[in-house]
């Protein structure tokens, strides 16, 4: 063992400031100087990539790399990267200073804004740009759109240009002054970069921007209330020639959208109407030969200022957003005489107060958490162009409508009929078939759970969907069913689920481009599924699941605005997860044909993080515990010759590093577990060692993943290792009914392996869990003593209680999660309150005789942090050793570094007293009495 000798959180964290006596230890310093892969990008050609270095703690830096020049880059502070078409320019995000935010007052840290860098990855030359809101590259890869922060305020007015007072009626003086101009209505700077040339061009009072699909070219809207300039204006990138095609008098421009067939949309509303209730109207504009085209809205539906715009790539339809109707935004009542004061309705109307109805579709706190989103909520209409024709295709029954590029129907789907239902039973939708040109449509799935979303063909024939264990097939124009699975044995549900509800799929792969079939998935085979034969064979007919390996397709390009589809024989790059070893590989199998050829395969865990969409380039990453998962560039059909294109294992190499293997085991039912053991830095045979028990509920298949290097809610699991721990992280498999019980039941019979295997000390055996995991672990030391020492994270104690709380980030009810999710009761509280008795650990306090530490954040948006509370005070009241940590304005997971820091190394002092017999901190003896600090100013 090598880590420092610390006997109080107030030494421990001195140690942060000096040198590490040991270059080579894993110390809380250099987990937090760490630096991981965020991000990765590439370009469409193949020939670069970019990706974000971030260290857990401190600033980041941009890495850019040219594949066919064999040339790397880096940008200091850099970012969130984006990559042009061609490869030749990234752009990157800068943050100012973490030095630099820290020591700024509150009010300075309000002014610090994000910057950008634009690099030529050719040249290497960086331009640097300041107070960026966002930007953009436009898909053709020839120019940037910057998108400036809104001007800082002056003390002097600037004045107004020649063109704004020539052009525009502008306000008086006194008008101007008086005027307050919406944030919604204001306009920023926007400039257009020429990647070619270095040049760019400027525009002022941008509310809205879109490149077309083609990227050549860009419509803005440009508005300004105080000058009454308000503009459409359009630059034709070929040439970066702009030119006003619309321009009003106290009309705002809204939303506006470019085709690459030379039509242009925009909204437009009164301007001096406030944004939040101005009703907009729709243009559509021929750019060749200037006309105008105004929609009529006469059937009711209106237009307001989230309506957004998208023509379709063959520029025969606009999607566009409506409401049934724009209203201003209610205000309070003010109270302006005497009389006022004792007026019932201005009193009352100034009141604080919701009214929960019992037939709420939503309780009211889920319906106030919804508000902005519904508030936002537009239903999808369809302008078909050449006919001038509207259809609504969505509307408050029938909410939301999915549309790519389909040309006769679409899918949408409802969860209104199931809100309430959600409270106790979880998530529903009804889904439905729509046509574009009538708005007529057809349900044909009823009350499916929200996760099994039917797939549309691409020649929109038929639609696949997995119901109740089996596959089917609707023929949209006959309007009927085919179950394509009657004769299977093969199961396509979820074979490990353990919840109170319907096994869940294993989910879909893409259709053929022709729509003569479809890919799904059981637990470990790809079928192909033909939809005139109705035929379906194994594409791995390389017997998945005799081998039990799980085959996925990976490595598509997944476009945001159109499915992924697929050729006849097209090759299929396939990620392959090896159910017995825990290891992976990439295999290569072809749409169409029956086979797998392994490509390569090993004791590491692969996972493609990017695809070239223009060449078969693909980024991917290799991992083990000993291995940091770098990046790797390779052809989509030869990954087995990749080249390795970073490096930050060196960060590893240079630490003293445990090793992990994988245990078997059998429980005492008789069932087989599996589960990962990582054994600590030089690690000795026959020497037994104190084990930290980590889990949640499958954690087998991290046995190749590589440890993640932060400090966090969870142990640090390298830390611990090279502090002389075990860390072990078994699988949990649940009985409905009995999560507790069949919970510790895993445990126990792990722990009891590792000692029987001479590793474990079984006087010094911690557990830590967070949420979940935090519940398993407060129940899991009412039932057994094997464990000496317990850290408890935002855990649920008492499910009689719990039951009917609300999970504050949502405001749904917790009622669903006890009765059909991961509590897995799968009662009410009312048909079965023993269950909830018996799987509550606050009902067996006295049981209880290791020590256990609680963590929460009293602002906890999952778990109500008051079961903490009754964790705490049950304990307390029995006399037991317990000590509470309560992080102010924290939610479920800790957000504040300092929180973060501090509860790790409090952590890592309290299973070094109970485990290894360390002297114990004060604040774990003593407590600390509350005090109030001075915040600086």
């Amino acid at each position: 063992m090598k880590s420092l000798p610390i006997a109080s959180l107030a030494l421990f964290c001195a140690s942060l400031l000096s040198p590490s006596l040991f270059a080579a230890d894993v110390t809380p310093e250099s987990i937090m100087k760490f630096e991981s892969l965020n991000k990765p990008v590439i370009s469409a050609q193949g020939n670069a990539f970019a990706v974000e270095v971030a260290p857990d703690r401190g600033d980041s830096y941009g890495m850019v790399k040219r594949l066919d020049l064999a040339k790397s880059f880096e940008v200091q502070g850099g970012s969130k990267p984006k990559m042009n078409r061609t490869g030749r320019f990234a752009a990157f995000v800068t943050e100012p200073g973490l030095l630099e935010r820290e020591k700024a007052t509150e009010k300075q840290r309000k002014k610090l804004k994000s910057g950008l860098v634009l690099l030529d990855t050719q040249s290497g030359q960086q331009r640097s740009y300041q107070r960026v809101k966002e930007f953009a590259f436009n898909d053709a890869g020839t120019h940037l759109a910057i998108w400036y922060e809104e001007a800082e305020a002056k003390s002097e007015p600037e004045p107004k240009s020649e063109e704004q007072t020539a052009d525009n009626k502008s306000l008086s003086s006194t008008e101007e002054k008086t005027l307050k101009v919406d944030e919604y209505d204001k306009g920023r700077r926007i400039e257009l970069v020429s990647l070619a040339s270095g040049e760019s061009q400027t525009i002022e009072n941008v509310t809205a921007y879109h490149f077309g699909q083609s990227g050549e070219y860009v419509v803005l809207a440009q508005n300004d209330i105080a000058t009454n300039l308000h503009r459409v204006i359009l630059v034709d990138l070929k040439n970066d020639q702009q030119s006003v095609v619309q321009g009003y008098v106290d009309q705002q421009i809204g939303a506006v959208a470019v085709s690459d067939h030379a039509m242009i949309s925009y909204t437009y509303g009164a301007a001096k109407e406030a944004p939040y209730g101005r009703e907009y109207q729709l243009a559509l504009l021929d750019i060749n030969n200037g006309k105008l085209h105004l929609t009529s809205q006469s059937d009711g539906w209106m237009l307001n200022r989230y309506t957004e715009l998208r023509f379709s790539d063959d520029g025969k339809r606009l999607f566009f957003g409506r409401v049934p109707q724009v209203s201003q935004q209610l205000e309070l009542p003010k109270v302006d005489t005497e009389a006022d004061l004792f007026d019932p309705s201005i009193i009352t109307g100034q009141r604080e107060l919701h009214i929960w109805h019992g037939d709420d579709p939503r309780i009211k706190p889920n319906e106030i958490k919804q508000y902005k989103k519904e508030l936002k909520r537009t239903y999808l209409a369809v302008l078909h162009i050449d006919s001038k024709q509207i259809v609504q295709l969505a509307d408050q029954q029938v909410p939301d409508v999915e549309i790519q590029q389909q040309q006769r129907y679409v899918l949408a789907s409802s969860d209104v009929p199931y809100l309430k239902m959600i409270t106790w039973a979880g998530f529903y939708r009804d889904y439905y078939i729509i046509d574009l040109n009538t708005g007529r449509r057809v349900p044909f799935l009823i009350q499916q759970p929200s996760g099994e979303k039917p797939i549309l063909s691409p020649n929109e024939r038929f639609a696949a969907y997995y119901q109740q264990g089996d596959i089917y097939l609707y023929k949209i124009a006959q309007d009927t069913r085919i179950k394509l699975t009657k004769d299977f044995k093969t199961p396509f549900g979820d074979e490990d689920h353990d919840y109170p509800s319907t096994p869940p799929s294993y989910g879909f792969g893409p259709w053929l481009k022709d729509g003569s079939g479809f890919l799904a998935y059981d637990k470990y085979d790809i079928w192909q599924f033909n939809t005139d034969s109705l035929a379906a064979f194994r594409i791995t007919a390389a017997k998945g699941r005799e081998n039990q390996i799980q085959y996925r397709v990976t490595g598509l390009f997944e476009d945001e605005n159109a499915p992924v589809t697929l050729d006849k024989e097209q090759a299929l790059l396939l990620h392959g997860y090896n159910e017995r070893t825990k290891a992976d590989g990439f295999y290569q199998a072809k749409v169409g044909v029956s086979g797998v050829e392994p490509l390569m395969q090993g004791d590491y865990k692969l996972k493609v993080v990017a695809r070239a969409e223009e060449s078969g380039e693909i980024l991917f990453s290799k991992e083990r515990y000993d291995l940091y998962p770098d990046l790797y560039s390779a052809k989509f059909d030869a990954p087995q010759q990749a080249v390795r294109e970073t490096d930050l294992d060196s960060q590893r190499r240079a630490l003293d590093w445990g090793h992990s293997e994988l245990v078997h085991w059998t429980n005492g039912d008789g069932q087989p577990l599996d589960g990962v053991l990582i054994k600590p830095t030089n690690y000795k045979e026959g020497q037994r060692y104190p084990v930290l028990v980590y889990f949640y509920r499958f954690m087998s298949d991290r046995l190749h993943a590589f440890p993640q290097m932060k400090l966090n809610h969870r142990p640090n699991f390298a830390w611990y290792a090279d502090n002389g721990y075990a860390i072990f992280l078994p699988d949990i498999r649940f009985e409905v009914g009995y999560p507790g019980a069949t919970s510790v039941q895993a445990l126990t019979s792990g722990v009891q392996k590792l000692i029987d295997m001479g590793v474990a000390d079984k006087e010094a055996v911690g557990i830590q869990g967070h949420s979940w995991g935090g519940y398993q672990t407060a129940f899991a030391v009412t039932q057994t003593h094997i464990f000496k020492a317990a850290v408890t994270g935002a855990p649920v104690s008492n499910m009689t209680s719990a039951y009917s709380g609300i999970r504050h980030g949502t405001g749904l009810a917790r009622q669903f999660q006890y009765e059909t999710g991961q509590s897995r009761i799968g009662e009410s509280l009312f048909k079965a309150p023993q269950k909830y008795i018996e799987n509550s650990p606050i009902f067996y306090v006295e049981r209880i005789q290791t020590p256990m530490m609680i963590m929460f954040g009293d602002k906890d948006d999952a778990v109500p942090w008051e079961q903490g509370i009754e964790l705490y005070l049950a304990m307390r009241r029995a006399g037991k050793d317990v000590v509470f940590l309560q992080y102010e304005n924290e939610p479920h997971h800790l957000k504040k570094y300092p929180n973060k820091v501090d509860y790790s190394l409090r952590m890592m002092q309290y299973f070094d007293h109970y485990l290894k017999g360390k002297p114990a901190p004060q604040w774990l003896t003593q407590g600390e009495v509350y005090t109030e600090y001075k915040k600086p100013e």
